[in-house]
């Protein structure tokens, strides 16, 4: 057995995706991962710049990592991932116990990075194209327990946002193609994967580059497809890019989850413009609109910024109203991060923290009354879920709906004596509400 490595994965789910490929790696390569970091001889940081606070975790974790090294039992420090890609330089001169960094791209260099490193070799740089045709190996080491995974179906973005530094981090937008997802879905499958959450910076243009045109829907056609897959979910969809042939997929396929996770960011015009978003408020009401027509059971949920420079009262109203006007089924805010290297950062009129702060709470109690309101709703509703675990020391088990997406979203929990297992799927009908999250049993239709 070659040396131990301990390993951390900072940041969104796509990013997880690349530690999970980088896992998988390195078991193939002999390698023995611990969840012990005071037995490692390597330390891997999967990091994330994507706003103040990510980055500051990042840095964060890199120095509480670094300190294993100076005691003696870490051999070596590599940095991965979106921190890492962007300020590479930054890294290595001012964090001199990091070893090796590897950019967004260059993830699959990993294990010729370690072997280096073993050979004495320090200061490791390898980054790659970030325009290149994004790896899919299909072996990787679940992190999520096995009976769910994201499934990242592009990489790179091309919308160019004044606030987000991520085209400069991952590059242009690249679609996997199809064949390869299919492939590797059907892997996960033979794993156990039960639910696949599809993810990329936008998964709306799924396709475009690859096929001339947006081919989600014709993908969500091909997952169906594969034996033992029982939900799909979809996440990060930009509203403008919706189109008529995804809504029939997913009111029209039994796996797609009729959940849709649509990041509007913000409703008033002026400053969607200035977020250089493509899209405005009467757009985006009318595609919100459409959706609930169409889908009358779709759970939406989305995300906004407040505090964006140039945000007055005025527009910050404009949010509440919009916000309860739509009546989001989750929703999540997020106070604007004044990133370097972008527009957004160069623009007049900063808010300060204190502002944005105050604004993002002000959203965030008006959603919360609607996201009770609408678990009061759910009672007495009978839906399929999938249970997550059980409750120590309760005959009572923590399950996900179709209307919950994993880490973000709330859940149900069953109460019950049959003994279930996680993955499992169970009818229950809901029986009360817990703020966010609801209370269910086990509906046996024969006993109603």
């Amino acid at each position: 057995m070659k040396n131990k490595i301990f390993f951390i994965s900072l940041g969104c789910d796509k990013n997880l995706v690349d530690s999970e490929r980088m896992l998988g790696i390195l078991g193939d390569q002999g390698y023995e991962l611990t969840n012990d970091e005071t037995e490692a001889e390597y330390i891997i940081v999967n990091s994330c710049c994507f706003i103040g606070d990510a980055k500051e975790e990042s840095i964060n974790t890199i120095l509480e990592m670094t300190e294993y090294k100076k005691a003696g039992c870490c051999r070596g420090i590599v940095v991965t991932g979106c921190l890492a890609e962007r300020y590479r330089e930054e890294i290595l001169k001012e964090m001199p116990e990091v070893d090796a960094v590897l950019g967004t791209a260059s993830w699959s260099h990993i294990a010729e990075v370690i072997r280096s490193l073993e050979e004495g070799n320090a200061s490791r740089e390898i980054f790659d194209d970030l325009n290149s045709q994004p790896e899919q190996l299909t072996r990787r080491v679940l992190t999520t327990g096995g009976h769910y995974a994201f499934l990242k179906i592009a990489e790179g973005c091309d919308k160019h946002c004044t606030y987000c530094i991520i085209p400069k981090v991952r590059g242009s937008y690249r679609s996997v193609p199809m064949e390869q997802l299919v492939e590797e879905a059907a892997v996960l499958a033979e794993q156990g994967v039960k639910e696949l959450i599809l993810v990329a910076q936008e998964t709306t243009l799924y396709g475009v580059d690859l096929y001339g045109k947006k081919s989600l829907h014709q993908l969500l056609e091909r997952l169906s497809e594969v034996p033992g897959i029982y939900w799909i979910r979809i996440q990060y969809c930009y509203p403008e890019e919706i189109t008529d042939e995804l809504i029939g997929a997913i009111r029209d396929l039994p796996k797609v989850c009729r959940y849709l996770d649509i990041p509007v960011q913000h409703a008033s015009d002026r400053i969607l413009r200035r977020m250089g978003r493509r899209t405005n408020r009467a757009k985006l009401e009318e595609m919100i609109g459409k959706l609930r027509q169409e889908i009358p059971d779709i759970a939406l949920r989305t995300t906004l910024i407040t505090g964006f420079p140039g945000e007055t009262e005025e527009d910050h109203q404009i949010m509440m109203d919009f916000v309860e006007a739509m009546r989001f089924d989750r929703l999540g805010v997020f106070a604007y991060s004044q990133e370097e290297d972008t527009p957004a950062a160069e623009m007049e009129d900063q808010i300060p923290e204190e502002v944005k702060l105050d604004r993002r709470d002000a959203v965030m109690e008006l959603q919360q009354d609607i996201a009770f309101e609408k678990a009061r709703e759910q009672i007495d509703r009978v839906m399929t879920v999938m249970v997550e675990g059980s409750l120590t020391d309760s005959p009572a088990y923590v399950a996900r709906t179709y209307m919950d997406a994993p880490n973000v979203d709330g859940y149900i929990f069953i109460q019950t004596e049959e003994n279930l297992m996680t993955g499992d799927f169970v009818r229950v009908k809901v029986t009360g509400a817990l703020e966010y999250d609801l209370i269910g049993e086990i509906y046996n239709e024969f006993a109603e």
